[in-house]
């Protein structure tokens, strides 16, 4: 399979190529998938594994991100249709994929009649298949495959980060960036974003010094002092934004003003900017009211 992390599964959201990908690890312990995007892209999912000689039965376990749709939608389809598959994810996403209609009522409060298109079916995942990678009460990073795990805060409450020792599988927690291009944005959505957790998230990165960036929207980063630079100075410059007032619509002109005209509508698509402005909102919020 040569080295699969140079190579994402590209999930083919709505059909557009480098909006959602997901990666196919050979481990110690089998083969493993990071991330699985949400069962509206199971077709993509399978055809990706199949360029590789895989069926969806070959595969051993499956290390969420976090439990956002786009990260980790299919993961109760899948364990219906390989019931061996081993679900790794954290202690405060776990319950939330034993029992996803919380999750999915909000979402489809958010998206409306667009839900099953955008993610299709959310079935539940079995608590036999759970394993928690990283638990709220422990203090030093957890073990996955071989792998070390991390929690990763920021993004969302619940999100992890997986590191082999040279390649960082970070989800979202190193934003997104439609690789070729070179701009890295903060996916910053509701409901628990948090500026100052993202901040020590990317000290934690930093300080294990990756060669490479696994990212799911969308490729694998090199360059990785750069890019984690200019996500933090994305988030602070979104932040001074929300702090001058700065309504939905001039939010999102100037998100979009921030890219090259040909990149921005990849961007969105990856990352819709109205809930980066909303999530960065409710943040703002909370954090006055405290």
């Amino acid at each position: 399979m040569g080295s699969p992390a140079h190579e994402p599964l590209d999930l083919l959201h709505l059909g557009v190529p480098k909006t959602i990908g997901a990666y196919l690890l050979d481990t110690s312990e089998g083969l493993t998938l990071f991330d699985c995007g949400p069962a509206s892209c199971l077709p993509a999912l399978k055809a990706g594994l199949a360029e590789r000689g895989v069926e969806l039965g070959d595969v051993k376990h499956l290390l969420l991100s976090h439990i956002h749709l786009d990260h980790a939608g299919a993961a109760g389809t899948l364990v219906r249709e390989n019931p061996e598959l081993t679900v790794w994810v954290s202690e405060v996403g776990a319950p939330h994929l034993v029992d996803p209609s919380r999750l999915e009522r909000s979402a489809r409060r958010l998206y409306g009649e667009a839900f099953d298109e955008l993610w299709g079916e959310l079935a539940p995942v079995p608590e036999a298949n759970i394993r928690l990678c990283v638990s709220e009460t422990q203090a030093s990073p957890g073990r996955a495959v071989g792998l070390e795990v991390f929690a990763a805060p920021g993004h969302a409450s619940h999100h992890v980060c997986y590191f082999d020792g040279a390649i960082l599988y970070a989800g979202d927690a190193a934003g997104v960036r439609i690789q070729p291009a070179l701009s890295v944005f903060p996916p910053t959505p509701p409901p628990d974003v948090d500026v100052e957790a993202w901040g020590r998230t990317l000290d934690e990165i930093e300080r294990r010094a990756p060669e490479r960036l696994a990212l799911i929207h969308f490729g694998v980063a090199d360059d990785v002092e750069r890019h984690l630079a200019e996500l933090r100075e994305r988030l602070a410059v979104w932040v001074g934004r929300l702090e001058r007032g700065a309504t939905e619509a001039e939010f999102v002109a100037a998100a979009k003003a921030d890219l090259p005209p040909e990149e921005a509508d990849a961007y969105e698509r990856a990352m819709p900017f109205w809930q980066s402005y909303a999530g960065l909102a409710r943040w703002a919020e909370k954090r006055r009211e405290s």
